[in-house]
């Protein structure tokens, strides 16, 4: 198999596992502390592949050099998947994943800052194109509210974790040494879990555990193993495969894939002048997809 081609593999299975969290997470989002959420799912993603690296016989102490990047890493990433839960305890899980798909072009511009990976007109017109869907879907088709720029709070709060998400993921080209990629995912969710642990200790203590109702387990489950642990692995496969902007442009798919996990966990189906924004999306996917003129990241 292309190098290239393992990479929009991965990435196409981690947008239907990401899409799972906001369908899922969107349930649970009021019925435990985001920051306690957050933590849990990482102990359970990092002991999940720790096992994995030691069945698979992948252990790879590299992974110990240069402790820091993981703290950057996973400071990250933490500050991410925090604002996620915030955001859905206000924001519709579509609209947050519209949010999500803003990403790309966030992407491309730390590409271009850490690597130097640059846009072809291609790349850079299907960024604007999906860039409009996305705002489409955040505005909810309302033009007006779009002229006033009255975006949510939830949407708010999770555009701001969605730009960690968009310079966590050239980093990962920049710091990785070679290691394991599945040592290197199972340290940055560690590191993760150490850092919102502490930070989260007083709400972890208060956590009324046995309290917590069936969905929260539900989702913390899918989405320790399935967002979290696979995810990881598939994020970090790709990025050292694809440019930052290509690997993030699968977020594009992202709302589809809500709609999908929606529609199957018995929600109405979106208006349909939503679904104007999601096209616009998909279009953008498909035409930054046919650039295979663009620089690829070191394999």
């Amino acid at each position: 198999m292309r190098p290239a081609l393992g990479g929009h593999l991965a990435m196409l299975a981690f947008s239907a596992l990401v899409a799972g969290s906001f369908a899922l997470g969107s349930r649970a989002a009021n019925d435990i502390d985001p920051l306690v959420m957050t933590a849990a799912r990482f102990w359970i993603a990092a002991a999940v592949l720790a096992v994995l690296a030691y069945v698979m016989g992948a252990w790879d102490n590299r992974v110990f050099r240069a402790p820091w990047r993981f703290v950057l890493l996973s400071g990250l990433i933490s500050g991410y998947f925090v604002s996620m839960f915030e955001g859905l305890k206000t924001a519709p899980p579509i609209s947050t994943s519209a949010v999500f798909t803003l990403t790309p072009i966030i992407a491309a511009g730390f590409g271009w800052l850490l690597l130097r990976q640059r846009l072809t007109g291609r790349m850079a017109v299907a960024l604007a194109i999906g860039g409009v869907g996305a705002l489409w879907v955040i505005f909810r088709a309302d033009l007006q509210a779009a002229l006033a720029f009255d975006v949510g709070r939830g949407e708010f709060i999770f555009f701001w974790g969605c730009v960690a998400h968009a310079l966590y993921t050239p980093l990962i080209a920049k710091l990785k040494r070679g290691e394991n990629t599945v040592m290197f995912a199972c340290m940055t969710l560690l590191g993760g879990a150490v850092l919102t642990s502490l930070y989260g200790a007083q709400a972890i203590v208060a956590t009324p555990w046995k309290a917590l109702p069936g969905v929260v387990w539900i989702t913390l489950i899918y989405i320790s193993v399935f967002a979290s642990a696979a995810s990881f692995v598939l994020l970090q496969f790709a990025a050292m495969r694809l440019p930052s902007a290509k690997v993030m442009a699968y977020t594009y798919l992202t709302p589809t894939w809500v709609i999908c996990w929606q529609l199957a966990l018995g929600a109405p189906p979106p208006p349909i002048m939503i679904l104007i924004g999601i096209a616009l999306t998909i279009l953008a996917l498909v035409l930054l997809l046919h650039d295979d003129d663009a620089p690829k990241a070191a394999t």
